[in-house]
């Protein structure tokens, strides 16, 4: 009997410690109030500048990869300078490929002087069909003749098309306009198909710098890349790469095509002139973007505010001079103060100083 009244007074405890944990801190019965001073929320015209951390990359990228085999007997650049579109960079020994075209030229001449035969041949044998002066079976033969001829010059001329392309291939040339890296390969080196990466052409003038915004920031980002002229003469987008401002302004290139469902960010590349090289592929910089608001915000002081577990709270003024602890959503700094997203109405009154000492429900004095 006393083991059950034992067991049944630890349920009750525990009971009665699990259901305090859940609660908000209250202030203690009977507790003196708490000197503060106050702040009453208001809005105000506010113009911020928002900082992401940015990756410069090429606006194009590509790898040059050989598309045919052979031995390389030329390479027509110097590692690291700038080339143009189309320039000659790689020759892969063209012996082979030269001697199969003109095979396959030749061929073509053949078939197309086989098919011009049988086509003739077939023409007088209808003709004369039509006057009963020859069996019906020799035009049968000379259709058929004509017909093989013709899938003959086909074959031919695919043939001449392979061999024409192989031909082409064995000269790699530049895709675009831009920068070469170092070569992979050197003269003498064979080379596969599809398998020996050559070297990397990447652009250099403009280059851009990958930035991911929240997915609330989309629709003003888009508005941004629609008056790209605007953006660049108030300077919305700047970049500081190792400490030092760059000197040239960006604009929107590209916002990515799908939100990541596990971060609910966005990639933007922003694309910036570079015209002396200035910025390479890989660098990490910071990308800073004027935000004028349209409308006023809730703008309070951030000291008003307190931080747990990465949740951001205030203690409201109620009536009757308590405190209610409200959690809010914070937006971009403003010197000493925070924008507010969510959480607090204009004209509330908020706890200023002395926050360290609330818990929900205190009683206060104003200053």
């Amino acid at each position: 009997m006393k083991l059950n009244i034992l067991y049944f007074g630890l349920i009750i405890a525990a009971s009665a410690f699990v259901s305090s944990c859940g609660n908000k801190q209250q202030a203690p019965q009977g507790a003196m109030p708490v000197e503060v001073t106050t702040y009453k929320v208001t809005k105000e015209n506010v113009s911020v500048t928002d900082k992401y951390p940015g990756l410069v990359v090429p606006l194009q990228e590509v790898e040059l990869r050989a598309e045919v085999g052979g031995t390389i007997t030329g390479i027509f650049f110097k590692d690291g300078q700038r080339v143009s579109k189309g320039q000659k960079l790689y020759e892969i020994d063209r012996t082979n490929y030269q001697a199969a075209y003109q095979a396959a030229k030749a061929n073509v001449q053949v078939a197309k002087a086989n098919f011009e035969k049988a086509r003739k041949d077939a023409e007088r044998f209808k003709t004369l069909a039509a006057k009963d002066a020859v069996a019906g079976q020799k035009l049968d033969y000379a259709l058929t003749d004509l017909s093989n001829a013709e899938s003959q010059l086909a074959l031919a001329e695919a043939n001449l098309t392979t061999a024409e392309a192989n031909l082409r291939r064995s000269q790699v040339v530049a895709p675009f306009d831009g920068i070469i890296g170092i070569s992979a390969v050197k003269a003498g080196a064979y080379v596969s198909p599809g398998v020996t990466l050559l070297n990397t052409v990447s652009t250099v003038d403009p280059i851009t710098v990958d930035i991911a915004i929240n997915q609330r920031e989309i629709s003003r980002f888009v508005e941004l890349q629609k008056d790209q002229k605007q953006t660049i003469a108030d300077s919305i987008f700047t970049l500081v790469v190792n400490g030092d401002p760059y000197s040239m302004f960006g604009k929107v290139e590209i916002i990515d095509r799908a939100v990541n469902p596990n971060t609910g960010s966005i990639t933007v590349r922003i694309s910036f002139p570079n015209p002396k090289s200035e910025l390479v592929a890989g660098m990490n910089g910071t990308v800073y973007v004027k935000n004028k608001f349209s409308e006023p915000k809730i703008v309070i002081p951030f000291k008003a505010v307190s931080e747990q577990l990465g949740k951001f709270s205030v203690f409201v003024v109620g009536a009757d001079n308590k405190v209610e602890q409200r959690l809010v959503e914070l937006g971009s700094s403003v010197g000493t103060k925070v924008i507010v997203l969510s959480g607090l109405e204009e004209g509330e009154v908020i706890v200023q100083d002395g926050i360290m000492k609330l818990r929900q429900g205190s009683e206060i004095i104003v200053k």
